[in-house]
């Protein structure tokens, strides 16, 4: 993967949006959420990853494959024991379809590189229990 300045505008020009108990969290990178970092003090978490199956590499694919693509994804984390909550990645632009995600306290940051490499990511989002939301590229 070759991070360029375009891809990079993309990604940060995306919401990552999470459905957590009480309501929806809309993040964006580097800002923080004062939202999500009340939710993450009161579940006691100290990390976090946003994860997606979803047109790998930045190739669309049909919504079937990426939807078992995301099934996969899902069951491997819960077979992992981690707790999931929905969301999806809504680009700010209209030429890129919204792409369903899984919002997941407690996954380390190793462990959330290697499911997105794993499934084909350019990039993952993760963070601290500060509710600041960060993209961190995946080199293969």
């Amino acid at each position: 993967m070759v991070k360029t300045t375009e891809l990079e505008a993309a990604y940060r020009a995306t919401t990552y949006r999470v459905y957590l108990p009480g309501g929806q969290c809309d993040l964006r990178p580097a800002i923080v959420s004062e939202t999500l970092r009340c939710w993450l003090e009161t579940a006691g978490v100290t990390f976090f990853a946003i994860l997606t199956a979803y047109n790998p590499g930045s190739r669309p694919l049909d919504e079937k494959e990426n939807s078992c693509r995301q099934s996969q994804l899902e069951c491997d984390l819960l077979e992992s024991g981690f707790e999931t909550y929905a969301g999806e990645n809504v680009a700010d632009s209209d030429d890129w379809p919204a792409e369903e995600s899984c919002f997941v306290p407690g996954l380390a940051i190793a462990e959330a590189m290697a499911l997105g490499e794993k499934y084909g990511q350019n990039a993952i989002v993760c963070g601290g229990h500060d509710g600041v939301p960060e993209l961190v590229w995946i080199s293969t």
